[in-house]
């Protein structure tokens, strides 16, 4: 077994003798337990029975709330529950979920997101269409804390179909939110799950590109899937620290590693440099905004990371462009 493979967990296949639903709906929590009940219902409201459904919330042994008793009063026996004996980490609560699944097409839903009506009817139709598929995904609509709609995903294509070109194009950014994707079990089984050496950030992003090496992967341009996005969460924390930004480049170190199989190294080089300045881009983006609030430590730890994906000359550009915008924001909020 290769050293990379060596930190994927192995995904065993089901038993024969197991019953498989079409869907396994499995809700990583952790603390979360506030936002589960909009998470269980937006699934609940569009449920084909337990025959076609699998649903269950996989908890990371929360420490500050009760999920279980969330489960108990939203699922009603519907809803399955497991917890782990101690906090494991999210990768592998994440790669729980994929092992205790028995559905064919596994959706990872976070507990603090959910999923609009019409999402599995859509994303099963698909799959019934396209059985080669490794994956599907569609647009989704990014909210606050308080359920409040922000913006709505770039849309990567006019029409709903199989990406053209879509290993090159995921190398050079992510633009998945975990919810808002759906992938065959078989794939978990073949390229095995989530790469531990992730602890925090980016082990969706790995994944994604491990599968489209593999397998096509299907588009939907209607936004069906709810990212909530939370100053506490995993994400909000390790902005604050830069480890969002230093799991970037361990990211693209993994990547690095295994792309020459599938494209000239010449590609991958073109590509992960692309990768790069939009990393840079985005935490001087994430900057700009800390700056705005106040937040003048967070802003200098996310220049600092940025500056140490890229020293382009277009990112000491946008370095000076977002900085000077978000002193300038800055500045209008005080005059208000």
């Amino acid at each position: 077994m290769s050293e990379q493979h060596h930190h994927r967990c192995l995904i065993t296949p089901v038993k024969e003798e197991t019953p498989r639903p079409c869907w396994s709906v499995m809700i990583p929590t952790y603390n979360c337990a506030n936002y589960l009940r909009e998470t269980l219902a937006s699934i609940l409201a569009q449920d084909p029975g337990p025959e076609v459904m699998q649903i269950e919330v996989v908890d990371d042994h929360s420490t500050k709330d009760d999920p279980k008793a969330v489960v108990e009063e939203i699922g009603r026996g519907r809803v399955g529950f497991y917890q782990q004996p101690e906090n494991v980490g999210h990768v592998k609560n994440f790669n729980t979920c994929i092992q205790r699944s028995r559905g064919k097409l596994i959706h990872l839903l976070h507990g603090d997101d959910c999923v609009r009506y019409g999402f599995y009817h859509k994303m099963q139709s698909v799959f019934d269409a396209h059985p080669q598929l490794g994956a599907a995904f569609c647009r989704h609509v990014f909210m606050d804390e308080n359920g409040h709609w922000q913006c709505i995903s770039e849309l990567l294509q006019p029409e709903s179909g199989i990406l053209d070109n879509w290993l090159e194009r995921i190398v050079i950014g992510q633009c998945i939110q975990t919810p808002s994707i759906v992938v065959q079990r078989n794939v978990y089984e073949k390229l095995g799950g989530f790469d531990n050496r992730f602890a925090y950030y980016y082990e969706d992003w790995e994944m994604w590109v491990r599968i489209a090496t593999k397998y096509p992967v299907w588009y939907d341009v209607e936004p069906l899937a709810v990212y909530r996005l939370r100053s506490a969460s995993n994400s909000g924390r390790t902005v604050r620290t830069g480890e969002n930004m230093q799991e970037v480049r361990k990211g693209l170190d993994i990547v690095q590693s295994y792309l020459p199989a599938y494209m000239p190294k010449s590609t991958v080089s073109k590509l992960l440099k692309a990768n790069r300045k939009c990393s840079a881009q985005h935490a001087l983006r994430t900057a700009s905004q800390m700056l705005v609030i106040g937040d003048i430590r967070t802003a200098i730890v996310q220049i600092r990371e940025a500056l140490k994906c890229s020293l382009s000359l277009e990112v000491i550009g946008w370095l000076v462009y977002f900085v000077s915008q978000g002193l300038a924001r800055r500045v209008m909020i005080k005059v208000k």
